[in-house]
């Protein structure tokens, strides 16, 4: 009998905790979380409004450093995207932005920016 009652104590405190952790990878999402502030709200996306592909031929491939979730990866995006002419994408996964560009950018002006923002950038291709 008392050896069900340990494993009725283990099991509810095992549920506890996952159950704090849910609660806790939920909160973060929702806020910046991590890195970025608990209690911040997750940033805006500045958006492009031109997103014809056919109208930026020219592409520059960065590898990001510094980045840890996905309000770090929708930071660097914002930042490039509010260059003119310009239309970022940046996965966190693979720590890579795709930077299209209108008119053929100058790497260190897009190196610069990332860095502004808080990260390291160099270019891949």
């Amino acid at each position: 009998m008392g050896e069900h009652i340990i494993e009725i104590i283990i099991v509810i405190v095992i549920t506890v905790a996952v159950a704090w952790g849910i609660y806790e990878i939920v909160k973060k999402s929702k806020h910046g979380g991590g890195c970025c502030g608990e209690h911040d709200e997750a940033e805006k996306r500045v958006t492009v409004k031109d997103r014809n592909k056919a109208h930026y031929p020219y592409i520059i491939t960065l590898k990001i450093e510094g980045m840890t979730c996905e309000n770090c990866a929708r930071r660097v995006e914002n930042a490039l995207n509010s260059l003119d002419g310009i239309w970022a994408q940046v996965d966190i996964g693979s720590h890579i932005a795709k930077v299209r560009c209108k008119q053929l950018a100058d790497d260190k002006q897009l190196i610069k920016t990332v860095t502004q923002s808080g990260y390291a950038a160099s270019k891949i291709k």
